[in-house]
């Protein structure tokens, strides 16, 4: 049974089953790093959070755009400001295409500065022959690939909290330190993006973008005191999935008097724990953060009406977003019951689209991978079916790296599969390269024309 509002707290959660944690070998250890966790300071503020709110407000009422994107798990080994860079001018690149191809603000959220922790569809895995204890995070363990290494660590979530604070220290120099200056659009593509059919009409979008702000410049417009040309707001996000991480940095705001998990500005519940009786509809319910929910191709009416009711029963606009990853093949036909269903409600929703998690598949030599085709195809699926029914096709939430990688095969420039193993770097799931990310990008705003 649902705890009430009235008896919430951020423990009540404690009394529920909850999924996808660790198994934590030493409870008095697991205890102490939540002490220790619950004095430091919040990585995000409360009016930080609002601000997301009120952003993604607009979004659930169709007048601006959501891009959340960033990594499939977050590395320990790669909290370094040019890793950041790179992440960051490619969410830069993949906004200014939309922004201008749609002529709507776009809200930027990155899968960063916490997305350390992954569900897994089985506890265990085979590596390189061996079963192991499946790979869950750097914040839970190690992935080297030995039994001892794969043994839930609590000081990891210590060390996660560290690596979180400099990945946003850094976030917020580029964003607010004239790295994201709109006048420096050229500047976002990498060289190994340029010379591919995607880079090339950036380059060709670039211009337009630099003659646009030459006219504004020639009519009289001062450029130098538009904060809005040379600053950008990217907000942080992650999967609230350990809840003994989450639940000590929930803070209560001095201004309103309400939680807030200040681990981020937004988290999102995954599809494997999503269930209404369950802990983490339970703590997310309680938190006035913007939250998420994933939702899979076996997800009912009946779940959205009790999600819309649970977790933003004021019908706030902005509070819930309802991302939908159904499959390339599936999401003409599950998606618009929910569509339906969300609307029956009358609570405000923001709708997003991740093609990613339904479309993974192995090769035969075992390797995962995603089709960027099967990408597209379920993002062409997603706009149809809004499309029908008159709702707002809100956003997308995607996987990429800022990297030169070969995880995902196809795009405009074509990654074949026998180049898979040239540079398959990820931790956990195969992501979106910069070439395949822009590709995406310019996909999208000519789809989102054609709503």
């Amino acid at each position: 049974m649902a705890i009430t509002e009235s008896t919430w707290t951020p423990s009540s959660w404690r009394e529920l089953p909850a999924r996808q944690q660790p198994e934590w070998p030493d409870p008095a250890a697991l205890a102490a790093v939540r002490e220790r966790l619950s004095s430091l300071p919040p990585l995000v503020f409360a009016g930080e959070a609002r601000a997301l709110l009120a952003a993604l407000g607009e979004v659930s009422e169709g007048r601006a755009f959501l891009l959340q994107a960033g990594d499939c798990v977050e590395s320990f080994r790669d909290v370094s400001a040019p890793a950041i860079r790179e992440k960051l001018k490619v969410l830069l690149q993949m906004s200014a295409v939309l922004t201008y191809g749609a002529m709507l603000p776009v809200v930027k959220v990155g899968r960063i500065a916490g997305q350390f922790a992954k569900p897994r569809s089985e506890p265990t895995e085979i590596v390189d022959g061996v079963e192991l204890p499946s790979f869950r995070g750097h914040v839970v363990h190690s992935d080297e690939a030995t039994p001892e290494a794969r043994v839930p660590d609590p000081e990891r979530l210590v060390h996660g909290y560290y690596q979180a604070a400099s990945t946003l220290n850094l976030l917020r120099a580029f964003t607010k330190g004239g790295f994201a200056d709109l006048t420096l659009v050229h500047s976002w593509n990498r060289e190994f993006v340029a010379g591919s059919p995607a880079g090339q009409r950036y380059e060709a979008l670039a211009d337009e973008i630099e003659r646009a702000l030459r006219f504004m410049q020639a009519i009289g417009i001062d450029l130098a005191r538009e904060p809005t040309l040379h600053e950008v707001d990217v907000w942080t996000s992650h999967e609230g999935l350990l809840l003994d991480f989450e639940e000590p940095l929930t803070r209560t705001d001095s201004l309103t008097g309400r939680p807030y998990d200040c681990s981020a500005h937004m988290l999102w519940i995954g599809e494997r724990t999503r269930d209404l009786t369950g802990a983490h509809v339970e703590f997310f319910s309680g938190v006035d953060n913007p939250i998420g929910v994933k939702l899979g191709p076996t997800a009912t009416p009946q779940d959205v009406l009790g999600l819309c009711e649970r977790l933003n029963p004021n019908r706030v606009p902005g509070r819930l977003t309802l991302i939908a990853r159904m499959g390339a093949e599936g999401v003409r036909d599950a998606l618009p019951p929910l569509l339906q269903a969300a609307r029956d409600t009358e609570v405000p929703v923001v709708w997003v689209c991740d093609p990613m998690h339904a479309n993974l598949i192995r090769t035969p030599s075992g390797t995962k991978t995603r089709r960027f085709d099967s990408i597209m195809a379920e993002l062409q699926g997603f706009f149809a079916a809004h499309r029908e029914a008159g709702t707002w096709p809100g956003g997308v939430h995607i996987e990429f790296t800022g990297e030169d990688v070969t995880e995902c095969v196809g795009g405009s420039e074509a990654v074949l599969e026998e180049q898979l193993d040239r540079r398959y770097e990820s931790l956990c799931d195969p992501r979106l390269n910069g070439r395949q990310s822009l590709d995406l990008a310019f996909r999208v705003a000519e789809l989102m024309r054609g709503i």
